[in-house]
């Protein structure tokens, strides 16, 4: 989770009233975050949630603690002067990291203090919601070192060279890469490109090779530059955008005023920072059935209006720095955060019940430890996957009928698994570097789909991995695990593509299926990078426990 410093004092002012330690303690549970401790004036603090990008600098926080003491409400007021300044993306960037935003920020004051805040934030933006530059990278530069237009285009890797930051030596792209750390650190999020991003000035003066390094001659800040010009490059129009309005409002508050800049696509231009407000509804029967508080219409208002939105009516306005609000449910959280959870009554007991596992619950608990006495090591494994784990590196060629998510946030995450033995082989890949052999299982839901209808299963499965890893040895721990359950398994051969021809089987109890066991084919092997022979089973414990419970 993401962690600031800064100095208590500094924060006072940019809120508008001293600060004590005891109140920032508090304050800070409005914004999802702790106290980590202090030095003299400066704290440290650690934030429990990733989707406030907003709040991770000083100004941030300072924004939200002013509307939560009452200084200020509603969405902070903020807008962008015209300007001539231009940025001209070109048509070759589009397959490389084909978005950028920008504006220019003029008459504050860089001191020391603020540069290292303001870096802080970069930092921390680009490492955590940039998913470490991959999908956002920032650049910040001395205004009166660059001629508009600026130009944004992809060029072949040795084909310029210029100074980077943190060193002397003039490098290509490419070198750059090779031999300067911060290029060693991001190389791998341009390893399947031709062409590297770069920014250049009117003059052809190099600004940076985003989203790896600045250039040491126009791309270094000082403390005697007033006006900074601000970049974000990235994979996606939102986020680039939502990295200019937290910066642009970071500005503000310190004095800045923020100029917009004209983004020229080919075939369309966009002004940068896009300042607009995002409208939702709120549902105020939400608002009491989900925190059991009859609110007013105007009590609602006053608490939305601390955590910094617009209410008009029904509708709230949601300012350009919020992306994590997706739903009412989520404006129902922001009442009853500036409500205060601890403020809410507790209701009295309605009824009584005795708690207790059910049976089935029970029964799964102890194939658990069974399999642990067998010498496999438990693990938990999202039960969000996606088509390519599910079917593509099984060696299924066909499609399975799968469960998938509408709105997903990433492919990584689209669909529900229908089976468990795919999550653990990615478990075995990742852990390679382990001592062999590695045994590994894992308990959990699978959602299987059938026409319309989707229903759950607990399955259990499990995979061993070593030379001598085969279809006769996992054959084994099954035949154990029933046993033990006071139950006798058949053996019926049965064809499928990740599994070895003539090494895999259907698992029959008392004439029902109830899973398979198999000797993976070398295609599956091969998909996930492994090495050495690997034999599993997984077992539908639903099925198992219908048989048991007749």
């Amino acid at each position: 989770m993401p962690s600031i410093n800064f100095s208590l004092k500094d924060l006072g002012n940019l809120v508008g009233k001293r600060i004590s330690e005891k109140e920032l303690k508090e304050l800070l549970e409005y914004a999802k975050a702790e106290f980590s401790g202090s030095d003299g004036d400066e704290v440290s603090i650690q934030f429990n949630d990733t989707n406030l990008p907003y709040l991770w600098s000083v100004e941030g926080l300072a924004i939200l603690f002013q509307g939560v003491i009452g200084i200020k409400k509603g969405i902070p007021e903020i807008k962008s002067e015209k300007s001539d300044y231009k940025i001209i993306v070109d048509r070759s960037i589009r397959p490389v990291r084909p978005f950028i935003s920008a504006f220019v920020a003029k008459g504050g004051k860089l001191n020391d203090f603020f540069l290292k805040q303001i870096i802080q934030l970069q930092e921390k933006f680009c490492e955590n919601f940039g998913r470490r530059r991959q999908k956002v990278a920032i650049g910040l530069y001395p205004v009166s070192k660059i001629s508009f237009p600026v130009s944004y285009s992809a060029v072949p890797p040795k084909s310029v060279k210029f100074v980077p930051l943190d060193s002397s030596k003039s490098l290509s792209l490419a070198e750059i890469l090779e031999e300067h750390p911060k290029g060693r650190e991001y190389a791998w999020i341009l390893k399947d490109t031709k062409k590297y991003p770069l920014l250049c000035d009117a003059n052809k003066e190099i600004l940076s090779f985003p989203p790896i390094i600045n250039s040491s001659t126009t791309g270094k800040l000082g403390i005697d530059d007033c006006d900074i010009f601000f970049e974000a490059t990235g994979t996606d129009l939102d986020s680039v955008n939502l990295a200019s309005c937290i910066f642009a409002h970071a500005l503000s508050l310190r004095g800045f005023s923020i100029f917009s800049t004209k983004i020229s696509y080919v075939g369309k231009s966009l002004l940068s920072p896009d300042f607009s407000v995002h409208q939702h509804k709120l549902d105020k029967k939400q608002v009491e059935s989900l925190l059991g508080l009859e609110l007013k219409d105007s009590d609602i208002k006053r608490l939305l209006e601390k955590a910094r939105f617009n209410v008009k009516g029904s509708s709230v306005e949601i300012p350009c720095f919020r992306n994590d609000i997706m739903h009412s449910v989520d404006l129902v959280e922001e009442i009853g955060i500036m409500y205060g959870f601890d403020n809410i009554s507790e209701l009295p007991l309605s009824n009584y019940t005795v708690g207790g596992t059910s049976e089935i619950q029970n029964y799964i608990d102890k194939c658990r430890d069974i399999i642990v006495g067998l010498g496999y090591q438990e693990i938990m494994s999202p039960i969000l996957t996606s088509k390519e784990a599910l079917i593509d590196r099984m060696n299924l060629k066909h499609s399975l009928d799968v469960v998938e998510i509408s709105n997903p946030a990433s492919a990584g995450f689209s669909v529900l698994r229908s089976w468990i033995l795919p999550g653990l082989m990615d478990v075995l890949m990742k852990n390679k570097h382990v001592d062999f052999p590695q045994k590994l299982f894992e308990q959990g839901l699978v959602s299987v789909k059938d026409n319309d209808s989707v229903f759950d299963n607990e399955h259990i499965a499990g995979l061993e991995s070593h030379i001598s890893a085969n279809f006769t040895k996992v054959k084994q721990s099954v035949d154990f695990i029933l046993r033990m359950c006071g139950l006798d398994a058949e053996y019926e051969d049965f064809e499928h593509n990740s599994f070895i021809s003539g090494r895999a089987a259907k698992v029959i109890v008392k004439n029902k299926e109830v899973g398979f066991v198999g000797e993976f084919h070398p295609a599956v092997l091969t998909s996930w990078g492994l090495d050495m022979p690997v034999a599993g089973f997984e077992i539908n414990l639903s099925e198992l426990f219908g048989i048991i419970a007749k």
